[in-house]
């Protein structure tokens, strides 16, 4: 894609409320990502880019995006985890420069920072990041990210057993395709699945479409079903390749699902009650 005026992320605007729109209205951050990636033809080169800190750089953007598109009143902020536009959002469509335009007012917002910081900002954390500054599921992801090659298919191996597979084992063996374990799925008394996994950590790039070929060709004729965890994530070309047609389907686990996966098990958490102050409320009594 050619250099726009203005900070990368302004070319993503329109492209989030476009996609938003096609997805009735609200959408996941991967579903939104994955659509932009394929409306704006992404090369996965460019989506195999990463920040220092792991993250990819062209997820990050589109936060970004979505970050100012919320400061403008396009997109609903109430839940978290869901994208939605507001009526506004439902009736507005950027131009590239209307979109600069955008974020030169929303920027204005922020006088104490400066172009250097903003652009910092971008290049080490997600918008979420800035607003919380301290994220338990930045802080468990980098944990399980430095969790040696062993430990890591161990602790998968656990959350697998924890999620209902039985007779998981981990092989160990290398030079099998990439394939690191297989378990036994049970869907009712009369009908079960093997499955093969594989554990990858990943913090140089999201894992490509090659990969996912690669790994399915190591399992054709050995399992119903295959598994992909990884601490990374997967390029947009990666997961059509993982649900495409014809051929053994892939689940693909990427890091914000195994933290999700972690949450909803309550493994490695402690889960405690926490309060934010709604000053709005208190408004109506002064």
């Amino acid at each position: 894609m050619p250099k726009l005026k203005g900070p990368q992320f302004v070319q993503y605007f329109d492209g989030v409320l476009q996609v938003l729109k096609s997805l009735g209205g609200s959408g996941t951050p991967g579903e939104v990502t994955d659509s932009i990636a394929e409306l704006l033809n992404v090369p996965e080169s460019m989506q195999e880019e990463t920040l220092p800190s792991g993250e990819s750089r062209f997820k990050n953007r589109v936060a970004w995006a979505r970050f100012y598109l919320v400061k403008a009143g396009l997109i609903d902020s109430s839940k978290r985890g869901v994208w939605a536009l507001t009526p506004e959002g439902e009736n507005t469509s950027l131009t590239h420069e209307q979109a600069v335009e955008l974020f030169k007012r929303i920027h204005q917002d922020f006088p104490s920072k400066s172009e250097e910081k903003e652009k910092s900002k971008e290049e080490d954390l997600a918008p979420e990041e800035v607003q919380e500054q301290i994220d338990h599921r930045a802080v468990l992801l980098e944990i399980i990210k430095n969790l040696s090659a062993d430990g890591f298919e161990k602790i998968c191996q656990r959350l697998l057993r924890e999620s209902g597979f039985q007779q998981v084992v981990v092989t160990g063996k290398s030079g099998d395709g990439g394939i690191d374990g297989h378990g036994l799925l049970e869907i009712n008394p009369f009908v079960s699945f093997k499955v093969l996994f594989q554990c990858k950590r990943y913090t140089k790039g999201p894992v490509s479409s090659g990969h996912v070929r690669d790994f399915r060709g190591a399992m054709m004729g050995r399992a119903d079903k295959g598994i992909i965890i990884t601490t990374g994530l997967f390029t947009a070309e990666a997961k059509k390749e993982a649900r495409r047609d014809g051929v053994p389907p892939l689940e693909l686990v990427d890091g914000n699902k195994l933290v999700e996966m972690f949450e909803h098990l309550r493994l490695g958490l402690k889960e405690r009650l926490t309060f934010d102050v709604d000053e709005k409320f208190f408004e109506a009594f002064k």
